[in-house]
């Protein structure tokens, strides 16, 4: 059963989250990218509580149903301490799972801090963020400020910045990334003020943060990049390799940036594989599993 709770982050500011497994289950947290919410790991997150995880899927501070906060800080370190705050109460040593921005969190919480996690999955995300990408995914979130009139205007939205990906049939799983107003418009469900500045400043310095922070990650890793990403790339890929020798990797055939939603099938094959060995379930739980 999932339910819906909430953790406190760094700054007093409620984060939203989705809960399931039992409480002492190894635990898994899943971090999402910038401008989504949690409700963009439903299906991983379903897959691995069938497995028997305790699983933790979490909006980011300004995302989804999360506290907006008031100084509007959505900065790297203050998006790392509310990470940190979480794993705080979570308690134990959980696997990260972060998409892009939330893999960005991740890879330097836990190059800051060796034992804070078991494991680590990084999504489509490196250091080297390839500066085309970067433009494509902020033009299609600063377009649109005045809202949809429809969800299907903004599934519409969606499919022009991703013609790859098949329409979806059921808009419901969409209702969840936005958010209606009184005026009866739909909007994103994020605080726009997180893209507010100059992004080129920001990249560099989440680009440096990254870079500082990866030869501390001492755990199992696994990055799973999207092989169609313009985000990622191969250079980008081997950039991070040699940060960190360990690195396992997968390049998922068909899939862009936003690979969990593109190709989830592989996507959810790739990190059980990896969680299975590197952050492994009792002997009863495994047994236990319907899947």
């Amino acid at each position: 059963m999932t339910v819906q709770t909430w953790f406190m982050g760094a700054d007093g500011n409620r984060l939203a989250a989705d809960l399931s497994g039992a409480h002492d289950a190894p635990a898994v947290i899943l971090l999402h990218g910038g401008g989504q919410t949690r409700h963009a790991w439903a299906r991983a997150h379903q897959a691995l509580a069938a497995k028997g995880y305790r699983v933790i899927s979490l909006d980011a501070r300004g995302h989804g149903k999360s506290d907006w906060p008031a100084d509007g800080d959505y900065g790297l370190e203050a998006q790392v301490a509310d990470l940190l705050a979480v794993i705080k109460a979570v308690g134990g040593r959980p696997a990260l799972v972060g998409a892009s921005m939330g893999g960005t969190h991740s890879l330097v919480a836990c190059g800051r801090y060796p034992d804070l996690a078991q494991a680590l999955v990084l999504v489509d995300v490196t250091p080297r963020l390839e500066p085309e990408g970067i433009e494509h995914i902020l033009g299609f979130m600063t377009q649109h400020p005045e809202g949809f009139s429809s969800l299907q205007s903004a599934a519409d939205a969606v499919g022009a910045y991703n013609p790859n990906r098949p329409a979806p049939g059921d808009l419901s799983g969409l209702a969840k990334n936005l958010r209606q107003r009184d005026d009866g418009r739909w909007y994103w469900h994020w605080d726009p003020r997180f893209i507010s500045g100059d992004y080129r400043d920001k990249v560099e310095r989440i680009s440096q943060a990254m870079s500082s922070a990866a030869p501390g990650v001492k755990i199992p890793t696994l990055l799973v990049r999207g092989r169609q990403s313009d985000v990622v790339s191969p250079e980008g890929v081997e950039e991070l390799r040699a940060l960190l020798p360990h690195l396992a990797f997968v390049d998922i055939e068909g899939a862009g940036h936003m690979v969990a939603g593109d190709k989830n099938d592989h996507f959810n094959a790739a990190i059980l594989g990896f969680l299975q060995e590197h952050h492994p379930l009792p002997l009863q739980l495994v047994e236990d599993s319907p899947l």
